[in-house]
């Protein structure tokens, strides 16, 4: 192992990690994962797969409407195209359909003559298309990773998640639990490809795949375990050369001459462009995007979703606007402890409410669940994001007899419920919560490490990118300086900060987006003028990152407050 940089050998430390521990984490070695070969049913879909392929018969792809549910529709899509077999691809509408598989999408399928119908990121808790499937002859085979949460499985051919009742004696349970939904798709195309081979097939190999594992992993905020860690880093690598046009779109041509794609262009980038148009409307251009095999085709499939995406900002950005000031109004004339945000409007876009309830729990620093109203008269739906250690979905699953519909996992969930239960589930909710510590159900601010500002050098820049990717369970190291200056900032379109900074002989250089008018935020204005008026110790908190223009490269601090000690 190379010397790494004091900094992130402070950063091991700190975890408690020893040599072989470092070791193990920065691997990128594919043998150490833990057999996904293990889930349940696996080997039983791959032989009906197999079956069907051998006799030509039709099969069908059903994936959500989110990044995860789009990637894997689009790995298992072009691992069949790799086998030479046509599949088709089928995204229910958010505002239609809604969530999960429908009896009609079963009618659909068996219109089409399709034989085997594969669900990817949903259907575990779809009982009733599973039963209406098998009385209609069609083979289900439900390929998913949300918590198994009905009183029985789905009744399904197979069924294929880490998350089902009874993987959790598997002996790598507690890696394989922590799949994402395009992983289990993944997992689901190494099996037939392996069966395939011991065939005596010669089938070519989908390592490539792995770009697609990367993208829907990091999206959907799956824990970057070992085994996602190593995947997604593969992932990643491949992404800088990818052969992929809808995947080759996303990037500048700068960005592909880097050593690889950072998590977060993905997560802040790629991420919320594939899910806007699944947010605004039919899902479908974001697919098409990821499975064209032309590349003017896929610019314009691009184009149309950077004009969706900024639709999409608009719409949330009124909506969080109306639920913060709500959120404001409310605690003025609320006693006691702040334990949930919960907001509702009958006008909010259902399509940005699950981003409204991420931001307001960064404001708020405690659960947020969003409401709005539904297509059917009476009913409201939400989304709902937890803060801290606290598992939302354990939380709501207390209550769901005032629930029509809930799914969801530990740090997200939504539901649908009939209008005139939202005062008893508010009541309810806090109560529960009133029991739970503090330091479990709510957004800490936290930094890892104090640093001097001269240990900021290009070495900490190339062995910070050996802890990618970041995320879920692997979050950027977030770092403190004190003792600095503000020498002088700078506004950007009114919301965005860049600052001048300095440590002694040190000069920094930050920024900070969406900054104006953030909760409890300091001003500009009021640091400087405090600096200098009181003499104050000034602390800077910050994640590192690159600042690329005209094809320089500089350091910047991506600053996340300013205070006095």
């Amino acid at each position: 192992m190379q010397q790494l940089h004091p900094v992130v050998l402070r950063l091991f430390q700190k975890k408690g990690f020893t040599h072989s521990m470092i070791e193990d984490f920065l691997s990128w070695d594919l043998k150490t994962i833990p057999d996904m070969g293990s889930l349940k049913d696996l080997g039983k879909a791959s032989a009906r797969i197999i079956e069907a392929i051998d006799k030509e018969e039709k099969i069908g792809i059903y994936g959500d409407y989110d990044v995860d549910g789009t990637t894997s529709c689009a790995l298992l899509y072009h691992f069949f195209h790799m086998l030479g077999v046509n599949v088709s691809t089928v995204q229910p509408s958010r505002f239609v359909e809604g969530y999960g598989l429908h009896l009609s999408s079963i009618d659909e399928a068996v219109a089409n003559n399709l034989k085997i119908l594969i669900t990817v990121d949903c259907g575990i808790t779809n009982n009733e298309a599973a039963d209406y499937a098998r009385e209609k002859g069609l083979d289900l085979i439900i390929t998913d990773h949300h918590k198994d949460a009905r009183e029985t499985m789905p009744n399904a051919f197979a069924v294929i998640n880490p998350n089902r009742r009874d993987e959790i004696d598997n002996p790598h349970y507690d890696q394989l639990k922590t799949m994402a939904g395009v992983t289990v798709a993944f997992a689901l195309a190494v099996q037939i490809r392996n069966d395939l081979i011991k065939m005596n097939q010669k089938i070519p190999s989908i390592y490539s795949l792995l770009q697609f594992v990367a993208i829907g992993t990091i999206c959907d905020l799956a824990h970057l375990s070992p085994l996602n860690l190593k995947l997604v880093r593969h992932g990643l690598k491949l992404l800088k050369d990818t052969e992929y046009p809808g995947l080759r779109a996303f990037f500048t041509s700068e960005e592909l001459k880097a050593k690889s794609i950072p998590s977060e262009k993905l997560a802040f980038h790629v991420g919320p462009l594939i899910n806007s148009k699944g947010r605004l409307e039919h899902p479908e251009a974001s697919l098409q995007l990821l499975i064209s095999d032309n590349a003017e085709k896929a610019r314009e499939y691009y184009d149309l979703l950077v004009s969706c995406n900024a639709e999409r900002k608009f719409i949330q950005s009124e909506v969080y606007n109306e639920a913060r000031e709500q959120v404001v109004r409310e605690l003025k004339h609320h006693d006691g402890e702040h334990l949930i945000t919960i907001v509702y409007q009958p006008h909010w876009h259902e399509g940005v409410i699950g981003i409204v309830a991420s931001k307001l729990v960064e404001a708020f620093k405690v659960p947020a669940i969003v409401f709005t109203d539904s297509e059917h008269e009476g009913i409201i739906k939400a989304s709902c994001r937890s803060a801290g250690d606290l598992d939302i979905f354990s939380l709501l699953k207390k209550e769901s007899e005032l629930f029509i519909k809930f799914g969801g996992h530990k740090a997200a969930a939504g539901l649908s419920m009939p209008k005139e239960n939202l005062r008893a589930f508010i009541d309810n909710m806090n109560a529960s919560l009133k029991n739970i510590p503090a330091i479990t159900r709510t957004r800490i601010d936290f930094y890892d490490l104090d640093i001097d500002a001269t240990e900021i050098n290009p070495q900490l820049m190339r062995d910070l990118d050996l802890l990618e990717p970041f995320g879920m369970g692997n979050e950027k190291p977030k770092f403190r300086i004190k003792g600095v200056k503000l020498d002088s900032f700078d506004l950007m379109k009114d919301v965005h900060v860049r600052w001048s900074l300095s440590k002694e002989k040190v000069k920094l250089k930050g920024i900070s987006f969406n900054y104006i008018g953030k909760h409890e935020a300091i001003t500009p204005s009021e640091v400087y003028s405090t600096q200098n008026l009181k003499q104050e110790d000034l602390s800077v908190y910050f994640t590192l990152g690159l600042n690329r223009f005209n094809g320089n490269e500089s350091i910047q601090l991506m600053v996340d407050k300013l205070e006095f000690s």
